[in-house]
């Protein structure tokens, strides 16, 4: 099954995030048209609203990718808003496109909804069959229930809704708070701190031990744009790189895109999150898809962003 995305209306909602940004720039050899509309115009928590401006923009096809995002620390803080703000976008966002009668519909989901102690590689059969990571659990609630949706409204109405699940992404259009990052761009932002003030030395939470596959933005947006013209089917997939690193693999990747040569020390007081993350791929691998961006290409493309991004008013 193809789904040919030339001349159509493609609305990308969360177009201004680190996933969404990416499938914009991936849509534009596309030829369609790529709708966008910003939280100032659109609050995609209030139903009537998402329905009416669904109603009067009519989009064929829907990327949905508009989330409340954060780390450890920003998930174990604002636990409400994780819950509620991305339940109530998921829902509002799917409901509407089916009113709306949108051909199809690609749902992005997160790696963190499969259980902390799951066999790995982590197989798509394996969502609900054990506990979540506590430290990202009510972000990984709401994201298990954007799934069920998108195969709720498959099995109801017949809607071509599908949910795709990428490693942890890092790239061009990153996230940089203190307490609200990921880890790769806040570690990009202390260790380049580090070589501003001359430091010998960055403490990391935790060990240093987990393990976590990385997947490049741009190579995210082209697995999703493949897979909204290639596959239709209630099943998610999982979209991964194939490679994974420790964290400290990782600080060391950073430290070398950055220029820094100091050395890393680890506060174990600090909780590591789950033990290890690393998707199985081979659904998507057998329908002609697989990441290209090596880390070392990637972390140096991404770094040369932030600096853009810091010098930029």
């Amino acid at each position: 099954m193809t789904f040919d995305l030339t001349g159509k209306k493609v609305w990308v909602a969360g177009h201004r995030g680190m996933a969404g940004s990416a499938i914009c720039r991936r849509l534009e050899s596309e030829g369609c048209e790529i709708l966008t509309v910003g939280r100032e115009d659109l609050d995609l928590r209030r139903q009537a609203e998402v329905e009416a401006w669904m109603a009067a923009n009519k989009p064929d096809a829907v990327f949905l990718c508009a989330a409340t995002v954060g780390g450890i620390i920003a998930n174990s803080t604002r636990p409400a808003e994780f819950l509620y703000d991305n339940m109530i976008i998921e829902a509002n966002v799917i409901h509407a496109a089916h009113l709306a009668g949108v051909s199809k519909l690609l749902f992005l989901g997160s790696n963190c909804i499969y259980p902390r102690a799951a066999a790995q590689p982590l197989g798509e059969e394996l969502l609900l069959t054990g506990p979540l990571e506590p430290t990202n659990e009510w972000y990984a609630v709401a994201k298990i229930a954007g799934v069920k949706m998108c195969a709720a409204y498959r099995r109801q109405y017949g809607s071509d809704f599908i949910s795709v699940l990428p490693a942890s992404l890092f790239g061009l259009g990153d996230h940089y708070d203190p307490t609200q990052s990921h880890v790769a761009a806040a570690l990009t932002m202390r260790i380049h701190d580090a070589k501003l003030q001359g430091l010998e030395s960055v403490t990391l939470w935790g060990t240093g031990t987990p393990l976590r596959e990385f997947l490049y933005t741009e190579d995210m947006a082209d697995g999703v744009v493949f897979l909204m013209k290639t596959y239709s089917g209630e099943e998610m997939l999982n979209l991964g790189s194939g490679l994974e690193y420790s964290i400290r693999q990782l600080a060391e990747a950073i430290a070398k895109a950055v220029g820094w040569t100091g050395r890393f020390e680890f506060d174990t007081s600090k909780p590591d999150g789950m033990p290890r993350k690393f998707l199985d791929s081979a659904k998507v691998h057998e329908l002609g898809w697989r990441a290209s961006t090596s880390l070392d290409d990637g972390l140096a493309a991404a770094y040369a962003d932030y600096l853009a991004r810091l010098t930029t008013p």
